[in-house]
């Protein structure tokens, strides 16, 4: 599978699977704001791409890019961001679980509830249509999740995987993804993640099953002036 895509996965997948999702003006696309934050340029180093998103945002507007930039054309400002890695799938086992539940619109102030608790990363009341979720309940709380969210062409970013911290040390995590990386599979993609840098612990048990590290990446949002 050429993974080309993944240098770029936000304008591949806002312009390939998820572009009938996607708002877009010239060499930018986006989500909209209720699903998700991620922006796509075609060529981040082309200043009429950040012409097109100064357009898309307005005054004073936002763009969130993965595999963002260290520069950037004049008319912009740094907001924030974090230093990541992207892995991609090295032999991971998948398996359907049983117990797993398909979440939808209607588990929505349940999810989250949850990603409050846990802070897995940037999670909208309509993130849920990006993929497919799944979870477990217990005593009718949702108490972990994970999901498909990216769609760059071949591929499907595995997301939102979080544990309530009251459960945890139970493999829920390591059985969600296996679930999803076998309905990722079934439909013929490949799966590849996103994690913070600094996140040692989620990187090591990626890694221990069955994901590798294929580059450094960084997340970051820029300002319009």
């Amino acid at each position: 599978m050429d993974d080309a895509v993944l240098d770029n996965p936000g304008w591949a997948s806002l312009t390939g699977p998820h572009a009938h999702l996607a708002e877009r003006r010239g060499r930018v696309a986006r989500y909209p704001a209720d699903m998700s934050p991620w922006h796509g340029l075609d060529d981040m180093s082309d200043p009429l791409a950040w012409a097109d998103a100064a357009e898309l945002a307005g005054p004073g507007g936002k763009i969130t890019l993965m595999g963002a930039p260290d520069t950037f054309p004049a008319g912009w400002s740094f907001h924030q961001g974090v230093d990541g890695v992207q892995m991609v799938d090295d032999g991971v086992s998948a398996a359907p679980d049983p117990d797993a539940m398909i979440l939808g619109p209607g588990d929505v102030p349940d999810i989250l509830e949850l990603v409050g608790r846990t802070d897995p990363g940037p999670f909208e009341p309509r993130t849920v249509e990006m993929g497919t979720y799944l979870g477990f309940r217990e005593g009718g709380r949702l108490i972990a999740m994970a999901g498909e969210r990216l769609r760059p062409p071949g591929w499907t970013e595995i997301s939102a995987v979080c544990t309530d911290p009251t459960v945890r040390g139970r493999g829920y995590a390591r059985r969600l993804v296996h679930a999803v990386v076998a309905g990722i599979r079934a439909r013929g993609d490949v799966p590849f993640l996103h994690t913070a840098a600094f996140n040692t612990p989620a990187i090591h048990l990626y890694e221990s099953m069955g994901f590798k590290i294929r580059r450094p990446t960084r997340f970051a949002s820029y300002l319009t002036s």
